[in-house]
């Protein structure tokens, strides 16, 4: 009997099955005692359902005719003392009724226990799927995120991964109910196999119809989780950009964009209604038709007694429903195929970015630090760094000045390798930093950038992001120096207060004033201040330089400003233009020559 979609070629059929679903097969070989159990306990709740049929039979036929011998297994004993063709006819009733009391007790023993372990193989193998997918995240480049909108990899591990669950929901159920089918349709071929080869003649060809139904159901589902990403993606940009959206009274024009991605999604799942509801009134409505046609033939052409009709028939209406819900949940399975599909995707290790990570544990900057003919390019159609050379001393500052996109940054973001550069070398005493463990280097490496993440946590758990097992006294002493204890005070509970999404709750200047004593507080050898005193008015940044000042001491720091008046007492002045370096020395070597350095300080000089 064919119940779910075939293909011309069972070989492909099955390489396309297996395509879709590896994902879900791979993850199940990690708890196979589990899987074991689960598909144990459904054979056994199915098989307990075959046996209840033959004894419904034998007390059908004690009930109806009582001078007619009951069927028999064949098996002396089992014949004798369990159903006791020898007794009486209300003993053997008595009997009867006391086995099918019990197969229907151990059937529900069986069942609870298919549900559960069932249940346990979704959770574990969903927990499996969440954690690879975080795995998978923390091993891409920071260069992959940048090229990704964060509200389709958020609808990926919540939206999609729920779908997921319901789709292993599904399979479950499909692999109960094809168990249940088979020993169902061995019962009412031992019935009657003429009337069985009649009805699974007209639930094949019901199945043969409603594959067609399903391909085009799975083919909108695609449409479905496109529609669900794009909305994710629109809902996270209104929501983080909601200030923004204020300050240039923008609201309409978001709402259009929020209307129509809703609207996409409600679109795509209207279609995908109007294909998939007409398979279970379908379905309905042919199985009746087939119970009244058995019936007629059964009595009028077979013959057949009425107890052995009744059994067939009651076999029958078990194993129809179980024929339409397998075809429903089919119908369910091609829906989603859109998620399974974009989890796969998501998981592709061939097609992705990957941090490689080096194996020498980093010790601490000894001598210096250099850039040797790097270049380097977000993609392949601009470069952003030209064959810059570079040589940075160990304990001294080097300030990076130029315009906006002329590569300061992105030249500071390669020493903690957030990205690498695709030309040349950057060593740390002669070692090329991509041979370095990571997490070892970046433990020396402080980062204060002009845009500031805050944690929806307490001040103290910000100030110590990083730094495990810092005291509330090392914690209080670096918003001291970061001149962050005022108005850290002035919260309703101080350095236990919460600071809400993205810190809501504070200023620019105070959420860069924590970013300063969380760096302040990691003791780096190694700071880079990417305008770390961006966000601050007149007196709080003199007031961080001068904590800086002190931070910097015995330190190396690369500090990126516009302001130059920051970095005034900076050892050496690195000036960049369109990704390439034009001047090089100290900061009154670079004024004299009056050149690049020289001419945004005269413009900074210059009144407003």
């Amino acid at each position: 009997m064919k119940i779910l979609q075939s293909s011309p070629n069972p070989l492909i059929q099955l390489t396309k099955f297996w395509q879709k679903n590896y994902i879900l097969l791979r993850e199940l070989k990690y708890f196979p005692k589990v899987v074991v159990l689960a598909f144990i306990f459904s054979f056994l709740a199915s098989a307990s359902d075959g046996i209840g049929i033959g004894v419904i039979l034998s007390f059908l036929q004690s009930l109806i005719n009582q001078n007619n011998q009951i069927s028999q297994t064949g098996i002396d004993w089992f014949d004798i003392w369990v159903l006791g063709i020898n007794e009486t006819v209300n003993n053997r009733l008595y009997r009867l009724s006391v086995l099918i009391i019990l197969i229907i007790w151990l059937r529900s023993l069986f069942h609870y226990l298919q549900v559960l372990y069932l249940g346990i193989v979704r959770v574990t193998l969903i927990d499996r799927l969440r954690k690879k997918i975080f795995e998978h995240f923390q091993q891409l480049s920071l260069n992959y995120f940048s090229k990704i909108r964060s509200g389709e990899l958020i609808n990926s591990i919540t939206t999609e991964l729920n779908e997921l669950q319901m789709i292993l929901n599904w399979y479950t159920s499909l692999v109960v109910q094809w168990i249940s089918l088979l020993v169902y349709a061995f019962a009412i071929i031992a019935i009657s196999w003429q009337l069985s080869l009649l009805a699974l003649l007209l639930l094949a060809l019901l199945s043969i119809g409603l594959s067609t139904l399903r391909k085009r159901v799975r083919e909108v589902s695609f449409a479905i989780s496109k529609a669900n990403g794009h909305f994710t993606s629109v809902a996270v940009e209104f929501l983080s950009g909601i200030f923004t959206i204020h300050a240039f009274a923008t609201q309409e024009y978001e709402r259009r964009r929020f209307y129509k991605a809703s609207n996409d999604i409600a679109i795509a799942q209207t279609n995908s209604l109007l294909k998939s509801a007409v398979v279970g009134p379908l379905g309905g409505g042919v199985g009746t038709t087939v119970i009244i046609l058995i019936i007629l033939i059964g009595i009028t052409g077979l013959n057949m007694p009425v107890a052995r009709l009744l059994t067939f028939l009651y076999a029958l209406m078990r194993l129809i429903p179980m024929v339409h819900g397998i075809n429903n949940v089919a119908t369910q399975i091609s829906q989603k195929q859109g998620s399974l599909i974009n989890i796969n995707e998501l998981l592709r290790t061939d097609n992705k970015p990957y941090f490689q990570n080096g194996k020498v544990l980093f010790t601490g900057l000894k001598q210096k630090l250099d850039f040797v003919s790097v270049g380097f390019s977000y993609d392949d159609t601009s470069t952003v760094l030209h064959k810059i050379n570079l040589e940075i001393k160990k304990g001294q500052m080097t300030a990076l000045v130029g315009a906006s996109g002329a590569g300061k940054s992105t030249l500071a973001a390669l020493i903690p390798r957030f990205y690498d550069p695709q030309q040349g070398q950057i060593l740390i005493d002669g070692v090329d930093v991509r041979e370095f463990e990571i997490n070892s280097l970046r433990k020396n490496i402080g980062v204060v950038s002009q845009d500031t993440f805050i944690f929806n946590a307490s001040v103290k758990d910000n100030i110590a992001y990083g730094t495990e097992g810092a005291n509330d006294q090392q914690i209080r002493q670096a918003a001291e120096l970061a001149h962050a204890i005022e108005f850290i005070q002035e919260l309703p509970e101080g350095f236990e207060s919460l600071l809400g999404d993205r810190g809501v709750r504070l200023s620019g200047g105070q959420r860069q004033r924590i970013a300063i004593a969380r760096a302040i507080l990691k003791d780096p050898q190694i700071l880079i201040l990417d305008e770390a005193t961006s966000a601050l008015d007149s007196k709080s940044e003199r007031l961080i330089q001068e904590a800086l000042e002190k931070l910097s001491v015995n330190r190396t720091v690369i500090a990126i400003a516009h302001r130059l008046s920051t970095i005034a007492k900076a050892e050496q002045v690195v000036v960049l233009e369109q990704g390439c370096i034009v001047e090089q020395g100290s900061y009154q070597e670079l004024i004299k020559i009056e050149g690049k350095l020289w001419s945004y300080h005269q413009l900074q000089q210059t009144p407003s």
